[in-house]
């Protein structure tokens, strides 16, 4: 048996918007990504991408059809709020009937839809079949590598208007040689510019620094806000 292992909010939205010229969720062997909560609670709102587990009439859930689970590279099950591997909540047990023929482990979201909802709104859907076309046509979102703080993405993300609405972007580093055409058509927040060629040879482990120290000053600006705001006496 494969085994079971935990998920957390922040895997499942980078799994999601991993991408080369489309999304990587168009590749059937990529993702398969199972709801296994009640039917009315699917059908209010889901994960964009999952598909509803289903039970037999004994109530135990079914391996999904046309699913190769031996070729699958992630197998996510959640359910409404399973937080740890213990218990036979939705999640647990749904995650034990797809274990037996998987290769890989199957992950359960850590703190299930509750908190994914929560964190990333924006991936609610009640969407239920996708065509080809409407796949292709996902819009992957930059990488998170700290939760709500920090992400890296590219020129179309940077630019896009939803995206920086959704994260909440206040700021960018621009790593590119041309400055002129980015950030036109939305409020820029502040910006650092990092004029260097797009090469597999540039030496960008010497602007760590000057990057790491812009965003330091960042947080210390935010955390200063915060004061003023929570605590209107301060001057």
């Amino acid at each position: 048996m494969a085994g079971l292992m935990l998920c957390d909010p922040s895997e499942l939205y980078n799994i999601l918007n991993q991408a080369t010229t489309f999304s990587r969720l168009t590749d059937t062997n990529y993702l398969c990504l199972l709801d296994a909560r009640k039917k009315s609670e699917y059908d209010e709102s889901h994960v964009i991408t999952a598909k509803r587990a289903k039970e037999d009439e004994n109530g135990e859930y079914l391996v999904p059809p046309a699913v190769e689970l031996e070729c699958l590279r992630y197998c996510i099950v959640y359910d409404g709020h399973t937080d740890s591997l213990s218990g036979d909540g939705p999640a647990i047990r749904c995650a034990i009937v797809l274990e037996e023929i998987s290769r890989n482990p199957i992950r359960i979201l850590k703190g299930g839809y509750e908190v994914f909802s929560a964190y990333y709104p924006f991936f609610r859907t009640q969407t239920i079949m996708y065509t080809p076309l409407e796949m292709d046509a996902l819009q992957p979102y930059p990488v998170e590598i700290l939760r709500a703080q920090l992400y890296m993405g590219n020129f179309r993300q940077a630019n896009d208007p939803h995206i920086q609405k959704d994260l909440k972007i206040k700021a960018h580093v621009n790593v590119c040689t041309d400055i002129a055409n980015i950030f036109k058509d939305h409020e820029t927040g502040q910006l650092l510019h990092i004029s260097v060629e797009d090469s597999g040879e540039c030496d960008l482990l010497s602007f760590f620094p000057e990057a790491c120290n812009f965003i330091v000053c960042l947080e210390i600006y935010a955390k200063v806000q915060n004061e003023y705001t929570t605590k209107p006496w301060l001057c």
